[in-house]
């Protein structure tokens, strides 16, 4: 399998390539980092609500990094309905940087500049999204 070309999409390559799963440390950096975000989840069964949720984040990061064929546009649905269970924004727009923060992790010395700097846009890129999203539901 050929390597792509796109930092976001190799960023993620390389950490399928050394971890099955992404759910446990992307939550537990969570969880770690914004402890008030654990009692979001309810109890039982939030495992599988994580997975989920994660999965999805990476197929609407993946387009938005790359051809934008409107997967990506779950991140602007999401806003809405994540304010309505109570997630403040910085919040929301914190998960990103916590599956970028996990991915840099696994990847180690094979985190190049080139993956950084894109994922620094794609972060500020998502973070202006967010942002916009709210300046529209505000009345």
């Amino acid at each position: 399998m050929m390597a792509s070309s796109n930092p976001i999409e190799r960023s993620f390559e390389l950490a399928a390539e050394r971890c099955e799963d992404l759910t446990p440390l992307v939550y537990r950096r969570l969880f770690d980092a914004h402890p008030e975000a654990r009692t979001m989840f309810r109890t039982e069964g939030s495992e599988l609500v994580q997975g989920s949720m994660l999965a999805l984040t990476i197929d609407a990061i993946l387009d938005f990094a790359g051809e934008r064929t409107g997967h990506f546009r779950l991140i602007i649905s999401e806003v809405s309905s994540h304010d309505a269970y109570g997630t403040p924004n910085d919040l929301f727009v914190a998960f990103f940087g916590i599956i970028a923060q996990t991915l840099r992790d696994i990847i180690g010395a094979d985190w190049s500049d080139e993956i950084d700097a894109a994922w620094r846009t794609l972060l500020g890129e998502i973070e202006g999204l967010v942002a916009a999203q709210c300046e529209i539901a505000s009345p």
